[in-house]
């Protein structure tokens, strides 16, 4: 009898939780915005959907009880203002997601007044997709039309219980589903509880998930975990004898680029767990090898430029033949990526310039002024005597460069503090090489960094200056207006270049002066359709949409092939190289791409590339071959984790200030 009286009750319960329309309609709406998401920014909905289900139903039973707990009217309000919110939302990710290319954290809301300036892009990007954004507001329609229809009563005491309760359990049962996916790569459990990346989190876990979470992290922290046993699963697979020893040291004239640092000595002296570990990581990663390029462009200039934009098809032997030459002299790294981080331009400097992935969340550029950042080549070439110039066409403190840059070891202009510049949008690279060039080159030794702005988008014919002031060279290509105008915004890079070399002939230091040039990153702001234009075929998305030029050029020097997969993190160590300088390679996470050191290159959502094949972190999928798919598969996820938690850890801990004395 007692067990009849309380299925019954269960039932009544079931019952009263199944008829509450205001709870289904949370919970339906929710899940159809995760869905027109989803479709809107993935183009497909996979297995992993049912994750973002299961949270909505939580989710849903939070909303209903916040809107039953007042009077009706008061409830009918909340109900609406719940909805709306929901709606908008969705929206602001999407819009953010369709011009960035990335998901919006809410660290960037820190940057809110610099991205007004673009709000004729914010404009043009909600119009574009504004059936996608209706789309997000049909419940909202739905909720007001039947308004009469759904019960928004006083408080019930027995409902709200009920509600709670479900909340619970849905919420546990989800935690539930995440747990067992726990040893899996890149798996829902990794990304709850362990890594930071929002765009695989989206996908895996839905994005009302992801907000909470990045609401979680920024108001409690987060330092995730990298578990000990899966960093010695590729350790132990490295030759350790040979490069660790109980005092490791290395013979730092002879065989590797390392400095002389007692790892030893600081696990001893240690007490902070987190310095602890990093301590230990650091000293078991194999560094790169000195090779016979070591020291090649010792004593030379050094010209780095981080070209707003720039893509592999802006080159062309007759539109641009100063960047088709550079291109094709020098080192030609034909397998080269660039891959888009959350903070776009600023990341890409920072991967470019550090030698480190950029942590999520953040503005890493910004948040290492503060920092000892002595392996960058501004600090590097100012200790051996060189002058070290840094430049920005556009607002000087932009992304807060008046702050980092400095940092980085160069003396910083830009437009506002010391940059005389015609105003326009975007503002001209060559009047930046122009206005430039003086304080520079002479018979001292130089290292100049430039970041350029003329490729911005939006790319076309209207409001792009530099695309209106060269639109007579591109009139009569067989392209599209937008992929005219990409390419005519970016001829004013070609021209500033080809000023920049003819100014180093004149001066009589072109010989001894190596230009290297990569971007901040790929064109996003050109619609994919016309990126396929310029390549005459449909880019691969994961992989092929980010790869990209990487220009190493000294004037006079025989191309040389480098094939091996690459990207920017790799450009300042290969640098480094080069010139000769002291730094320590294992405290990088670029390795120098002409040492015997093997390839990683790894991407904003976890999908990397190596010389045994790539990796989609979104499909779960590897191309290649090896003789252990699966091993592989988890030696290099987690030596990817490693690389993005150890080099979160670097910018957190200010940690090359730990490692050495003031003095050195």
């Amino acid at each position: 009898m007692k067990l009849e009286s309380i299925l019954t009750k269960i039932k009544s319960y079931v019952l009263d939780i199944t008829q509450n329309k205001l709870l289904l309609f949370f919970i339906i709406s929710i899940i159809y915005m995760e869905l027109v998401y989803a479709v809107c920014v993935f183009q497909r909905v996979d297995i992993a959907f049912i994750y973002p289900v299961l949270f909505s139903i939580s989710a849903g039973c939070l909303f209903t009880i916040l809107s039953s707990i007042f009077k009706p009217q008061v409830n009918k309000i909340i109900a609406y203002l719940v909805t709306t919110l929901l709606g908008l939302t969705y929206c602001f990710y999407l819009v953010y997601f369709k011009i960035f290319k990335t998901t919006f954290s809410l660290y960037s809301f820190v940057g809110a007044k610099d991205a007004l300036q673009f709000s004729s892009v914010i404009k043009s990007s909600i119009i574009t997709n504004l059936f996608s954004i209706l789309l997000f507001f049909i419940p909202l329609a739905i909720a007001v039309y039947f308004h009469k229809k759904v019960s928004l009563s006083e408080r019930i005491i027995k409902m709200q219980v009920l509600l709670l309760c479900l909340m619970l359990f849905s919420f546990v049962l989800a935690i539930g589903a995440v747990q067992t996916t726990a040893n899996k790569p890149n798996s829902q459990h990794s990304l709850y509880y362990k890594s930071t990346s929002p765009h695989l989190m989206v996908k895996k876990l839905g994005l009302l998930t992801t907000i909470r979470l990045d609401c979680k992290r920024l108001l409690l922290g987060f330092n995730p975990n990298s578990a000990t046993e899966n960093r010695l699963q590729y350790i132990k697979n490295l030759n350790l004898k040979k490069f660790l020893t109980k005092e490791p040291k290395f013979n730092i004239q002879s065989k590797y680029n390392v400095m002389d640092i007692s790892f030893l000595d600081l696990l001893t002296k240690e007490n902070n767990n987190k310095l602890l570990d990093m301590h230990k990581y650091f000293s078991s990663v194999q560094p790169s090898s000195q090779n016979k390029y070591t020291g090649l462009f010792k004593g030379h200039n050094l010209i780095l430029i981080t070209a707003e934009a720039f893509y592999p098809y802006a080159i062309d032997k007759d539109l641009t033949p100063t960047l088709y030459k550079l291109a094709n002299e020098g080192f030609k790294f034909s397998n080269f990526y660039n891959p888009l981080w959350g903070v776009s331009t600023s990341d890409g400097e920072y991967a470019a310039c550090t030698g480190l992935v950029p942590k999520a969340g953040v503005w890493s550029m910004s948040n290492s002024s503060k920092n000892d950042m002595r392996f960058t080549l501004g600090n590097q070439l100012r200790k051996l005597g060189y002058i070290t110039k840094a430049y920005h066409n556009h607002t000087y403190n932009y992304y807060n460069r008046d702050i980092s840059h400095p940092n980085l070891g160069y003396d910083y202009k830009g437009v506002g503090n010391g940059l005389k510049i015609s105003p326009a949008w975007p503002e001209s690279d060559l009047e930046l090489i122009e206005q430039s060039t003086n304080e520079y080159i002479g018979d001292k030794p130089f290292h100049t960094y430039y970041m350029t702005v003329s490729g911005h988008f939006e790319y076309n014919f209207e409001g792009n200056n530099m695309s209106i002031k060269n639109k007579k060279y591109v009139e009569h290509l067989n392209y599209s207006d937008p992929a005219k105008a990409y390419l005519a915004c970016n001829l004013e890079f070609e021209f500033a270049l080809t000023e920049l070399i003819k100014r180093l002939e004149e001066a009589g230091v072109a010989d001894k002066t190596i230009i290297a040039i990569s971007p901040d990153h790929y064109p996003y702001g050109l619609p994919k359709k016309q990126i396929d234009e310029l390549s005459s075929h449909v880019i691969e998305e994961n992989f092929e949409l980010y790869k990209a030029d990487f220009i190493l050029w000294k004037k006079g020097m025989e191309q040389v092939i480098i094939d091996k997969p690459c990207s920017s993190i790799d450009i300042l160590p290969t640098l480094s190289n080069l010139f000769g300088l002291k730094y320590d390679s294992r405290l990088l996470f670029g390795r120098d791409i002409l040492s015997t050191a093997k390839p990683l290159v790894v991407f904003n959502n976890r999908s990397w590339i190596t010389d045994k094949g790539k990796y989609n972190a979104l499909t779960s999928q590897f191309s290649g071959s090896v003789d252990n798919e699966a091993t592989y598969i988890n030696i290099i996820n987690n030596k990817v984790a490693d690389i993005f938690n150890y080099s979160a850890y670097i910018l957190e801990t200010n940690y090359y200030s730990k490692v050495f004395k003031k003095n050195q």
